[in-house]
């Protein structure tokens, strides 16, 4: 799908209250997040190495799984005053790209913690209808599907090197087709993105990451 804005973004529109609040609950939680990822870290290189491949060069390599890995610590968060403060934006950003998608849910917010060497390699949080919809046990998620990607970054980019959530637009978007998206390294800016483009965060090689990232779903495509 060609689409004229493929993510809209907003630099430093939540403040440090709020993106300390973020990490200290999310802190406080982490043990309920989990390491995706038991592999050795210096399989952070495959990341890097193919960053800027296709799925199909990699399959053709041999080494799809590999840079498919996460490397990170998760906490999820259901507390209402996140949701009060982004869905503000979420709808803003639906408007003004021109999708205009329809979805009724925000799952649970994942709080994120990258140290050193973890990352997330390519992917899609809604590649399409049969692997984005659920079987899960709150029947207000049965048969939904993720429209919409949200991701919130809670550190300034200096503290951190690395990290950057990177975009592959796919090929026919030619030169263009690779994005890093360095705009959001300001402490409290927020991406939001269709949920179907394929993502990665580079691996972090210097200092952490914090991030919030939160899925707005609804009905099957029609």
């Amino acid at each position: 799908m060609i689409l004229k804005k493929p993510y809209i973004y907003y630099n430093k529109v939540f403040d440090d209250s709020f993106c300390k609040k973020v990490i200290d609950l999310g802190l406080s939680k982490l043990q309920d997040g989990q390491t995706s990822d038991k592999k050795d870290s210096a399989n952070a290189e495959m990341t890097i190495a193919g960053a800027d491949k296709t799925k199909e060069q990699l399959e053709k390599e041999g080494v799809l799984e590999k840079t498919f890995m996460r490397k990170s610590k998760i906490a999820w968060l259901r507390e209402q005053w996140i949701y009060n403060s982004v869905l503000p934006f979420i709808n803003d950003a639906n408007k003004i790209a021109g999708w205009k998608w329809d979805f009724d849910t925000i799952e649970q917010a994942q709080f994120t913690r990258y140290t050193e060497n973890e990352f997330y390699g390519w992917h899609a949080d809604g590649n399409s209808d049969h692997l984005s919809v659920y079987n899960n046990s709150n029947s207000t998620m049965t048969g939904k599907v993720r429209k919409i990607s949200v991701t919130i970054n809670l550190v300034d980019g200096n503290e951190y090197e690395g990290g950057n959530l990177k975009f592959d637009f796919g090929p026919h978007a030619g030169i263009n087709r690779f994005k890093e998206i360095t705009e959001i390294r300001p402490k409290g800016s927020i991406v939001i993105f269709p949920s179907f483009t394929y993502h990665q965060v580079t691996p972090v090689t210097k200092g952490t990451r914090y991030s919030l990232v939160l899925w707005c779903i609804g009905k099957p495509w029609r």
